[in-house]
């Protein structure tokens, strides 16, 4: 894919899921793959699956919801790969379902800490050193959940939708940089966190699903080629967009 071959890509959350999948995405392209997570064991399963395809890939930890943490994670990767081109921006938790007024403050902060403060961080971090290589892109993970209402998640909503907002904000912000900031919404996709949601149950994951007019689940490679499109020379008059990957839902 046109401006992926000899780049170097970040991907946060990539040691599961659709970070797991755009890692692999990035290398098979013929990037360089930053694989940074929390989970050390799940982001060098990731390095590990990389390498086996022939790609190039280390792992570096960062907790996102960290200022320092996330600084020495961008000072790493440029320290070892010799700068940073794209980024992807996807560590996120569900938090604990239920009514607004059974949600505890701590579980709202710590779920807007992970997945806006996240974003906000490695953006804060990631645009001075996409500003050394003369520009770049950036592409953060939303959700449908950013772009519409659900009862019963309303932490993991507030997030998404600030998600979309920040994108936007930032786009705008650093346009004249060469440097292109977008969102991935996917839709229910068949990762451990909607396993985690449905607790393994068929009927509970043929009820997420229906609402989505193709009736299924994405799989994770589905997401990460919308991400790695949006990151590359292919989506250049893109930017500021928060992108539906989701099966028709929002269209309907």
């Amino acid at each position: 894919m046109d401006g992926i071959s000899g780049k170097v890509a970040l991907a946060t959350g990539a040691g599961s899921g659709i970070g797991r999948a755009t890692a692999l995405r990035f290398a098979e392209a013929g990037a360089t793959v930053a694989v940074a997570d929390l989970d050390e064991e799940g982001g060098e399963e990731t390095v590990r699956l990389v390498s086996e395809a022939g790609g190039e890939a280390e792992f570096f930890a960062v907790d996102v919801s960290d200022e320092e943490s996330v600084k020495a994670l961008v000072d790493d990767v440029v320290s070892t790969f010799g700068g940073l081109d794209v980024a992807f921006n996807n560590a996120g938790i569900e938090g604990t379902p239920g009514p607004i007024t059974d949600q505890s403050f701590e579980d709202w902060k710590r779920v807007v800490d992970v997945n806006l403060g996240g974003v906000f961080l490695c953006t804060k971090h990631e645009i001075p050193a996409l500003r050394e290589r003369g520009g770049g892109a950036i592409v953060n993970t939303a959700s449908i959940a950013g772009l519409v209402g659900a009862a019963d998640l309303s932490p993991y909503y507030a997030s998404k939708h600030g998600v979309v907002g920040l994108t936007k904000s930032v786009a705008v912000e650093v346009a004249d940089d060469g440097i292109r900031v977008n969102a991935v919404c996917p839709g229910v996709v068949d990762t451990p966190m909607v396993s985690r949601f449905t607790g393994g149950d068929d009927a509970a994951m043929e009820g997420i699903v229906a609402p989505q007019a193709m009736k299924r689940a994405a799989d994770p490679s589905e997401i990460a080629a919308a991400v790695v499109w949006l990151c590359s020379d292919e989506a250049s008059f893109v930017t500021g967009v928060p992108m539906p990957v989701d099966g028709g839902y929002v269209a309907q």
